[in-house]
């Protein structure tokens, strides 16, 4: 199937219709054990993240999860790192909120803040976070300015020290590239649940995603003020990777 993007960022879904599509996605989100399937190496990826984030910040305090879906990530994290923290849970979705909270309340006695609605308009306190992650979100940002925007104010929320953390859909440099590993991505979803599923994927990625080369994200996380960045795994369309303020 060809590439399933465009270039047209008007085109794409508007914040209403992302949030209305995971209001009623939430059961697929809350597979701590798998992920999504439809994301190439998800339980690896939720590994290297939340590992790295305990690696590279001895001690976590609270932990900001942007974008976190029914929780996987920031339950994942409470694993990995062995003892409580105060939580602060955004989401566009409030069923996702809502069930990443209680799921959380299972394991974790820290303190839970929710944020319901866009990062980039919740008035996040600056300087206040140990970790950060951001799994699966930061594919719908738009434009150059969108992005700056977006990762400059990632790191104004962390304090010195803290380090962030991503898995996400990316795309790639060269449109021969690109091309070839849409191509990989298509051949693993098709494998995985059949041509209509391969379909199905791709034309809600046609429509709501705007995913950037692993490179840009990278060299934006330096030039918003970011000491060290990590590349921690990357799989035709999708990258782990982070940095440290």
């Amino acid at each position: 199937m060809d590439n399933p993007q465009t270039d047209d960022l008007s085109l794409k879904s508007t914040t209403k219709e992302i949030r209305e599509r995971f209001d009623n996605d939430v059961e697929r989100f809350s597979q701590l054990e798998t992920g999504q399937s439809a994301t190439i190496d998800a339980p690896l990826a939720m590994e290297l993240i939340t590992h790295a984030a305990v690696a590279s910040t001895p001690k976590i305090a609270r932990v900001l999860d942007i974008g976190c879906g029914a929780g996987n990530n920031t339950l994942k994290l409470r694993q990995a790192y062995g003892q409580d923290f105060a939580c602060d849970l955004n989401d566009l979705s409030q069923p996702m909120i809502d069930r990443a909270k209680s799921r959380l309340q299972e394991i974790c006695t820290g303190n839970i803040l929710t944020w319901h609605g866009d990062f980039r308009e919740c008035e996040l306190p600056e300087a206040s976070y140990d970790v950060i992650l951001a799994a699966a979100v930061l594919h719908h940002l738009r434009d150059d300015d969108d992005w700056q925007t977006a990762f400059a104010k990632i790191h104004s929320l962390l304090r010195p020290g803290g380090s962030f953390w991503v898995t996400d859909l990316i795309s790639h440099e060269t449109a021969g590239v690109q091309q070839l590993m849409w191509h990989r991505y298509g051949e693993y979803l098709r494998d995985l649940n059949g041509e209509d599923y391969r379909d199905a994927v791709f034309q809600y990625i046609a429509k709501e995603d705007s995913p950037r080369p692993v490179t840009y994200q990278l060299d934006l996380l330096r030039n918003v003020g970011f000491r060290h960045v990590e590349l921690l795994h990357k799989n035709s369309c999708f990258a782990a990777f982070g940095a440290i303020k």
